[in-house]
């Protein structure tokens, strides 16, 4: 059996989607895993011992690019894969394995796939509550029940070497201390960020004890990190920006325990198996929890969340500001 997976483009969705690779291991050892998605995710999928090869999808996220797709198809038919598992529910993520001419093409009915999609299922929500759940349902016959336990994703994270420990100004030497790591962005919006400044004095806190705190996100978080450093003079390596997403995992893999809002980073380090601090804020942890278990979640549950908005829609985002930094260094007390 040969399986081509069209992955999800965000960060968190493709972690989580380790779980259906695992799953499809698990019932058949011998199957060869493809998976095609945007490029930037392709460091999580190199970490997957359970796929065989990356594709790289060379189209903007969110552009139709129609003839692109067709060639891409067509280029694919050479592959001879059996079935195909399209994770996202869009119109174009079905149109790739419909060009390439699989036979199976699996998916749930999503926007108006038919024709596209020949396994076309649909999805109830009350039954499959988890994104985990949803990924994994595809990977099995239509139907069919899903095992009590599904396994969690793992990635596999490298010893950092020298050379890249100096690139970022650190060493050895310096690992030694105790690192709380922190993850203060999320691309989905603001409803999803605890403040910059309750961060900082959980960094503080931490920076006063001895610890070392390192900052991670991507460029769009850099201007939420220099809030931070303005608040503790400077005291934390800010690696926003700066790092890779393979050098994030690796980097992630060594700290002592982790401090994030619901994003992808989370996800990742919950796969690292990283002691965890996760701020809820407009969504939820019954949807996409962090699979770990040395987890602590902290949400409000406030009878106006989760609204699932990006921005507070009353304005006062309270769900956040109401969850106080020393709440967090309770937590981190114990660590």
């Amino acid at each position: 059996m040969k399986i081509l997976v069209i992955g999800p483009a965000w960060v968190g969705d493709m972690v989580m989607a380790q779980t259906l690779f695992k799953l499809l291991k698990q019932r058949a050892p011998e199957v060869t895993i493809h998976v095609l998605a945007p490029m930037w995710t392709s460091p999580l999928l190199e970490r997957m011992p359970e796929v065989s090869k990356v594709l790289a999808l060379p189209i903007k996220h969110g552009a139709l690019a129609l003839r692109k797709r067709y060639v891409i198809g067509k280029h694919l038919r050479h592959e001879h894969y059996d079935q195909a598992i399209a994770l996202p529910n869009s119109f174009k993520s079905a149109l790739i394995p419909f060009w390439a001419r699989i036979p199976c093409r699996i998916g749930w009915r999503g926007e108006m796939r038919y024709g596209l999609l020949n396994d076309r299922r649909i999805l109830d929500k009350t039954k499959l509550p988890l994104m985990i759940e949803r990924f994994a349902a595809l990977g099995l016959d239509k139907n069919a029940v899903l095992p009590k336990e599904l396994p969690w994703p793992k990635l596999e994270a490298k010893k950092l070497d020298d050379a890249v420990l100096q690139k970022f100004g650190l060493n050895h030497a310096a690992l030694g201390n105790k690192i709380l790591a922190l993850c203060p962005g999320a691309e989905y919006g603001a409803a999803k960020r605890w403040p910059a400044s309750y961060f900082a004095e959980v960094a503080r806190a931490k920076l006063a004890a001895g610890w070392q705190v390192w900052l991670f996100g991507g460029n769009k978080d850099q201007a939420i990190a220099a809030e931070i450093q303005q608040h503790t003079s400077n005291g934390c390596v800010d690696l926003t920006g700066k790092t890779s997403l393979a050098e994030v995992i690796d980097f992630l893999a060594i700290v002592s325990v982790v401090v994030s809002n619901d994003s992808g980073l989370m996800h990742i380090a919950a796969s690292l198996e990283r002691p965890l601090v996760v701020i809820y804020g407009s969504s939820s942890p019954k949807f996409t929890p962090p699979l770990t278990k040395d987890v602590s979640i902290i949400s409000l549950n406030l009878p106006c969340s989760p609204c699932f908005k990006r921005e507070c829609p009353f304005k006062h985002y309270n769900c956040l500001y109401e969850i106080k930094p020393q709440k967090i260094l309770d937590i981190l007390s114990r660590q």
